[in-house]
């Protein structure tokens, strides 16, 4: 009986042990293991990694920056023998020689003391200079106007040992802002009709404008076959109705003074102010500045 009862009573709390144990919430097992799975794949993420980084070895190693080193296009295109999108067709076409082996790798890197065969002659590029220049009177740009009036390139002599040339014409009477560089791309880009940077004026007239002539001509007007669309024109604040503002985007001074001339004014003085966001600030008459690479970047943006 003993024996029985002791059975019974273990059999009794094995009972009751069992029913509470069913309405107990699951062991949070689950959450352990997903631990292993994370593992599975970070593992995986490890292998490839790992296979990366067995394969380098067999790859081409890069070569370290070298300073002053630029790329061959702008190499040629600084040396002025053409653009840097021609140079990138001679390069592809197997004309361009670095140290006598032909490169045909776009955005190949040209080294200080690398010599550069291009087309059969050997390069000798220069740094790209960008001078800003207040022009006073009697001097022009023209180079066939004898010796009464003097070169522009007297005034901005010993700033550089460049070859350089002006962007755009002046004549002797005309004065302000002038850019010059040995940039040939940027002088390229603002002499063509189509270039979209805007130059300031101010016009001198022998009379004060009329309202009228001034409406006309700030809703454009057409010189020897040609539109001339003019972005402002207005009477300057302080001064005579003869002193004029025009703001257009020719580089050709000459179409500032045929656009008066065209109404029957005699322009007596034409000073550039702004040219493509320049301006003559702590820049006196006859002196000239270095671009600063900011300005140099704003006008390659232009």
């Amino acid at each position: 009986m003993n024996d029985k009862q002791g059975n019974n009573k273990g059999s009794g709390a094995r009972t009751n042990s069992s029913r509470p144990s069913s309405n107990k919430p699951k062991p949070a097992m689950q959450k352990r293991a997903q631990g292993p799975k994370k593992v599975k794949i970070n593992t995986k993420v490890a292998e490839v990694v790992t296979d990366k980084v067995e394969k380098k070895p067999n790859q081409a190693a890069k070569r370290p920056k070298v300073k002053d080193e630029i790329r061959l296009n702008k190499y040629i295109a600084n040396s002025g023998a053409c653009s840097r999108r021609d140079a990138d067709i001679y390069i592809q076409s197997g004309t361009v020689k670095v140290n006598g082996i032909p490169v045909t790798e776009m955005g190949y890197m040209v080294k200080p003391g690398d010599v550069v065969n291009f087309d059969g002659s050997t390069l000798t590029p220069e740094k790209k200079v960008y001078i800003l220049l207040n022009k006073p009177k009697n001097f022009t740009t023209a180079m066939d106007e004898g010796q009464e009036y003097r070169n522009v390139l007297e005034l901005v002599r010993g700033s550089t040992t460049a070859k350089i040339g002006a962007v755009g014409r002046m004549d002797k009477n005309t004065t302000g802002l002038l850019l010059f560089t040995n940039d040939t791309d940027m002088i390229r880009k603002f002499t063509l009709p189509s270039q979209k940077s805007s130059k300031i004026y101010q016009v001198s007239l022998d009379k004060n404008l009329k309202f009228e002539d001034l409406e006309k001509i700030n809703k454009g007007l057409t010189l020897d076959g040609h539109r001339v669309f003019v972005e402002d024109v207005s009477y300057i604040d302080g001064e005579a109705k003869s002193e004029i503002g025009l703001q257009l985007r020719s580089a050709n001074v000459k179409v500032v003074r045929s656009i008066f001339e065209h109404f029957s004014y005699d322009v007596l003085r034409i000073d550039r102010v702004a040219f493509a966001g320049l301006t003559k600030k702590n820049l006196p008459r006859g002196t000239w500045r270095l671009l600063t690479e900011q300005e140099i970047i704003n006008l390659k943006n232009v």
